[in-house]
């Protein structure tokens, strides 16, 4: 099994900055992804930033240019800085992390949310 563990959350002004990061633990020996979604309150999960193995990065554009993902492969953390952050940027930021779970198969464990809440 894998855990993963948000921390960072919290709430912040409109124009602030805020970094969330991500232990993850357990039986991890092949991860191809480690990337960032958020939910905010009436609207669907969506991905937020991603990064995989070559340390290739995408983003959505909503916050391309004010966002940035890290990861350290020793320590299994993924980060997320978000700078000029916006009220719609209010919403549970997840942790996610895809690896190999056997015969070609892939599997995705989720982290319990961090609050983010941006004030106007």
């Amino acid at each position: 099994q894998v855990h993963l563990v948000e921390s960072g959350g919290g709430l912040v002004q409109a124009g602030g900055s805020l970094r969330l990061s991500c232990a993850a633990s357990g039986y991890i020996f092949s991860i191809n992804t480690m990337a960032w979604y958020r939910q905010a309150p009436g609207r669907q999960r969506e991905l937020v930033a991603r990064i995989d193995n070559n340390s290739f990065t995408n983003y959505a554009d909503s916050v391309k240019g004010r966002v940035t993902i890290s990861r350290d492969r020793l320590k299994n953390t993924v980060s997320l800085i978000m700078i000029s952050l916006k009220p719609e940027g209010t919403a549970v930021y997840y942790c996610t992390l895809n690896q190999d779970s056997g015969n070609g198969n892939k599997r995705d464990y989720w982290g319990q949310g961090a609050q983010v809440t941006v004030s106007s």
